[in-house]
């Protein structure tokens, strides 16, 4: 079994502690079920959030963004935190002070490194795209130089960090479960519409099965 992220003074949780996690199982089905995230970071002793996108390879996570980026430049051989939120249902309790989320989040630190050389940086690139769509990467015409010149991917490794997960419903002082208000959970999901063809596609191209049957992670 995997050794599970040490518990450290950044990443434990100062209360609710049985909502975290630090089992690399449990945070990395929920790196894997949502691409979005935010990478904090301080430039100039001020602190910046960027959102992008990621994916995880093994033990490490990635994310990419153009190579003109001041955050990503910062980013790099930087401390960064990058954080994976997925909103589950709106807890509504008896008091306004129980009112809550339920939700899966994982957050992580760690010093950001470039991945600079061109073949790891299109294989890695390749991956991103594959995570979402598998087997799409294969189907597109090769990045040009251009491509990758204007492209910056960043990794991490998963060393330290911790996931937060809250389900349920709400947790009521106990006096106000005799009180005649409705509490209860309403529950939130991320919904896949149908695929919308681009106007200017050529006829006769047909939809690739993974559109047809994207699924949210989630």
């Amino acid at each position: 079994m995997t050794e599970p992220l040490p518990v450290t003074d950044r990443s434990r949780l100062r209360r609710l502690h049985e909502r975290g996690h630090f089992d690399r199982e449990t945070i990395n089905a929920i790196l894997d079920a949502q691409p979005m995230c935010h990478v904090g970071y301080v430039r100039d002793g001020k602190p910046y959030v960027t959102p992008t996108m990621q994916w995880r390879e093994g033990n490490h996570v990635y994310w990419h963004g153009s190579s003109a980026s001041r955050a990503l430049r910062s980013e790099t051989q930087a401390e960064v935190c990058l954080t994976v939120s997925i909103l589950d249902g709106l807890v509504l309790a008896r008091s306004g002070m129980h009112h809550s989320l339920n939700t899966r989040s994982v957050m992580l630190y760690g010093t950001a490194f470039k991945v600079e050389d061109p073949a790891d940086k299109l294989q890695k690139l390749g991956n991103f795209v594959n995570h979402l769509y598998p087997g799409r990467y294969e189907m597109l015409r090769p990045d040009h130089a251009q491509d990758l010149k204007a492209t910056t991917v960043l990794g991490m490794e998963i060393t330290e960090g911790a996931a937060k997960i809250r389900t349920g419903g709400p947790s009521d002082d106990a006096e106000d479960y005799a009180l005649p208000i409705w509490a209860g959970v309403i529950p939130i999901r991320m919904e896949v519409g149908d695929p919308i063809p681009d106007p200017r596609n050529l006829d006769g191209v047909e939809m690739p099965a993974h559109v047809r049957d994207f699924r949210y992670g989630g």
